[in-house]
């Protein structure tokens, strides 16, 4: 969140997230520190407290930002095609090395609020009004009933992604993850 004064530089600000990027890609969460994110972006610290309470912020942030640029929203006109698309590009992030460092962030939120709190709202939150405007526009487009609880939507959906990813370890494809989007919709009676 941006404090007073001059508003961000844009420049200095990609020049910011890039860099805690690429840090925290080399050598992980725990190994990275706002000296060493600010050194590298050639800024001051000063500067980076004054737009990020903390590490996990810019971290957050800066994956939110790589993950925009990498898999824009999908578009297909189809609401289940885009949800799986959406669905799908996450979970490719997520079992890359750059979504090594979400898996970190997760699990450092576990004992620290102040990183949970980055996470969530820095980047899930964010991700998960993306999956609601992808639903939203199925409701208005006619192709899913309106008055349904999206948020429950979106939750049930990208559960499963999370509960193999995170507690089981079992793989994750194109099939498993149209099943699952089928199956909430259809369970909740979207379409």
């Amino acid at each position: 969140m941006a404090g007073k004064g001059r508003p961000r530089s844009e420049s200095t600000e990609k020049a910011i997230l890039n860099s805690a990027h690429t840090l925290v890609t080399a050598h992980g969460f725990q190994a990275v520190t706002i000296e060493g994110i600010a050194k590298h972006a050639g800024v001051s610290k000063a500067t980076i407290y004054k737009w990020w309470p903390n590490k996990a912020a810019v971290v957050a942030d800066s994956f939110f930002t790589t993950l925009k640029e990498q898999y824009p929203v999908p578009d297909t006109g189809s609401v289940i095609e885009d949800l799986v698309i959406q669905i799908s590009n996450l979970s490719s992030f997520l079992a890359s090395d750059e979504g090594r460092i979400i898996r970190e962030l997760i699990a450092e939120g576990q004992s620290d609020s102040d990183v949970a709190e980055a996470y969530q709202s820095r980047y899930f939150s964010p991700r998960r009004e993306v999956s609601r405007t992808i639903l939203e526009r199925g409701v208005e487009k006619g192709e899913m009933k309106s008055g349904l609880n999206l948020k429950l939507c979106v939750e049930m959906i990208y559960a499963p992604l999370f509960y193999r990813l995170l507690i089981t370890g079992e793989g994750i494809d194109e099939e498993f993850l149209r099943n699952v989007v089928s199956c909430v919709l259809k369970g909740l009676g979207a379409v």
